[in-house]
């Protein structure tokens, strides 16, 4: 049955102003940029539920949590959903326009959390998740390479690519080595590795 979900990861909103109090000038327009991409992915798909699986905004609270409140609230006609992550740490009444799921949350087939979790909790459900930000880098001959964001599932589980565009990428975590199938993704689509 066709749910209606729109899964996003990390999107880390209010960093540019937390490296700013730290005095590294980073621009809002970074955050910005997330936000309408997020914008127009609703406006597209019409979701029924949107669900953050973690790190929606990056640290503690700055003015860019009021941005964040307000873009759902003109923006979204349902209730977001997040699954806390490990830079979700705002005290809970900051949430209140949210519904909150502390604890990995399972709709059959799938289990969203934010971290990957260990096989114990896998079966039978397929565990979707963010946290790793994968990356791969495709390398050709004379030293070129590029490299790009992706999805990756693997037997067990799932990974988002980071939403935000601030928050970097692991490159590490993921080879195509690994048994699984990698989707990169490219300015206009999504490509099967």
């Amino acid at each position: 049955m066709e749910q209606q979900i729109l899964l996003v990861a990390d999107i880390h909103l209010g960093k540019a102003t937390h490296f700013r109090k730290s005095g590294i000038p980073i621009p809002d327009s970074i955050h910005s940029d997330d936000l309408n991409r997020l914008f127009h992915l609703l406006q597209h798909y019409k979701p029924k539920r949107l669900i953050i699986l973690g790190d929606l905004f990056h640290s503690s609270y700055n003015n860019s949590w009021e941005v964040v409140r307000h873009f759902f609230k003109e923006n979204y006609d349902h209730i977001p959903e997040l699954v806390l992550g490990n830079h979700d740490i705002l005290e809970e009444p900051h949430y209140s326009f949210m519904r909150i799921h502390k604890t990995p949350l399972a709709i059959t087939p799938f289990l969203f959390s934010h971290e990957p979790l260990t096989s114990e909790y896998n079966p039978p459900l397929y565990n979707l998740c963010g946290h790793i930000h994968p990356g791969v880098v495709l390398r050709a001959p004379a030293r070129q390479s590029l490299r790009s964001q992706c999805f990756y599932f693997g037997e067990n589980a799932g990974f988002l690519p980071a939403f935000g565009k601030f928050t970097g990428m692991s490159t590490a975590a993921l080879s195509i080595k690994h048994p699984g199938k990698i989707f990169i993704i490219a300015p206009d689509e999504v490509i099967p590795l």
